[in-house]
């Protein structure tokens, strides 16, 4: 595998540096910090490549330029008054979508002399085992955490802001009553404790293709002890969503794979299951799925996100908004007598929902055209990589409906999207 160049240098230290970013309180952020390199690469190899499909990435970002002017309004069943967090919020998404937009043409930009294929596909398999890593983290000392540089230098009130704030205090798990009693849920090294789940079935994905499909004997030894320890805090983390992407990939692979390939997913999938099932992590599974308390709070939050984006269903209202009471109250927040009464921020539940309440059902559609256009675009690529891509840009359309993809799962997705670019491009040039 030949190394990359000086130039995808800003790509290596996004993805391999990434423990690094997130100590120092970047994290997810670390993107928007090397966005600038990645333009000034771009810059001197004029003209720009594009890929097919982009035009709606730039309608989506032109729509959410355009979501500012309702930035100050409030729809009908929520509360609060425009100020510096809304403000905040609403420029650090700018500030991602526009570095995104950056990374994805940049990395199309790059030579396979510049920045080989696999050795792309190797920096996210690294990343996977940095998630690993933090899953573990996350499973045996839940409540490490730390205050980063990051977070020493800013003022109070904006780290004091609740979106920035998971974004730049690093720690090791969330701790949520989901099984009936305080449960830690991995987190590290991402922001959220979805956004580790969602993440590892990305990296998984890639991990597979660098260390399996283009791996020797000796990094497949390697492969099969990382995947069979992620299984640890892949249960551990208790995320339905991340179970179920593991399933609808394990189904994908089934379809599009023949031959011997099938035979010997089949085999792993099924010495999978038999170990799982005679493992004691099968009852804490078991336990989750008969715990579905969350269901009531997103059926709450979605409703209200679909009702207050129906009233500016065109251009949104550039942030999220926190909906008056909660799936059990009506009250705006917290009490005396009803320490459980939340503010749930509308869009919160789904990416999807995100982009209908800050975007519109315009964002909202554009967002699924992009995505769902790289399925068919490339589903006939039956090369490794083609068929991991289109498996990525199948869990992107999953997990819009219970994930929100900022901050760091959109950077994976749109990474990925870029492997199958460049892939297309490959193929033609041959």
């Amino acid at each position: 595998m030949r190394g990359p160049c000086p130039a995808a240098w800003p790509i290596a230290a996004l993805l391999v540096g990434y423990p690094a970013w997130w100590a120092l309180g970047f994290g997810g952020l670390c993107v928007i910090a090397v966005a600038p390199a990645m333009a000034a690469v771009l810059w001197r190899r004029r003209p720009i490549r594009a890929p097919r499909g982009f035009g709606l990435w730039l309608l989506l970002l032109a729509g959410y330029l355009i979501s500012a002017v309702m930035l100050g309004e409030m729809p009908p069943g929520t509360y609060g008054e425009f100020g510096a967090g809304r403000l905040i919020g609403y420029l650090m998404r700018l500030a991602l979508y526009v570095s995104l937009l950056v990374m994805v043409l940049y990395l199309g930009n790059l030579t396979e002399k510049e920045l080989p294929q696999l050795t792309l596909v190797r920096m996210l398999g690294a990343l996977f085992v940095t998630t690993v890593a933090g899953g573990l983290l996350g499973v045996f000392a839940p409540r490490a955490t730390f205050t980063s540089p990051v977070e020493t230098v800013l003022p109070d009130w904006i780290s004091g802001n609740p979106f920035v704030h998971n974004l730049i205090h690093p720690t090791a798990a969330q701790t949520q009553w989901v099984l009936g009693h305080p449960s830690p849920r991995p987190e590290a090294p991402f922001e959220w404790a979805n956004a580790w789940g969602g993440n590892l079935s990305v990296l998984l994905v890639w991990f597979v293709v660098g260390w399996w499909v283009y791996g020797g004997p000796r990094r497949r030894t390697a492969a099969v002890a990382l995947v069979a320890l992620a299984a640890i805090p892949v249960v551990y983390s208790l995320n339905r969503g991340l179970w179920l992407g593991l399933g609808v990939a394990a189904a994908y692979l089934l379809l599009r794979l023949g031959g011997r390939a099938r035979v010997a997913t089949c085999a792993i999938l099924t010495a999978a299951a038999l170990v799982f099932a005679l493992s004691p992590l099968r009852a804490m599974v078991g336990q989750r799925l008969e715990s579905p308390h969350s269901n009531d709070i997103r059926a709450f939050t979605v409703t209200a996100t679909l009702a207050a984006a129906g009233t500016s269903p065109i251009i949104g209202y550039g942030n999220t908004r926190n909906a008056r009471g909660n799936h059990r109250t009506i009250t705006t927040g917290k009490t005396d007598w009803c320490v459980t009464c939340g503010h749930p921020p509308l869009g919160g539940d789904g990416h999807l929902w995100h982009l209908m309440i800050t975007q519109g059902f315009t964002g909202a559609a554009l967002y699924v055209a992009f995505f769902a256009g790289a399925v068919r675009r490339h589903w006939r690529d039956r090369s490794p990589i083609g068929v991991a891509g289109v498996l990525v840009m199948i869990l992107t359309l999953l997990y819009m409906f219970v994930y929100d993809g900022l901050v760091t799962p959109l950077s994976l997705y749109l990474i990925s999207f870029a492997l199958l670019w460049r892939n297309s491009m490959a193929r033609t040039a041959a």
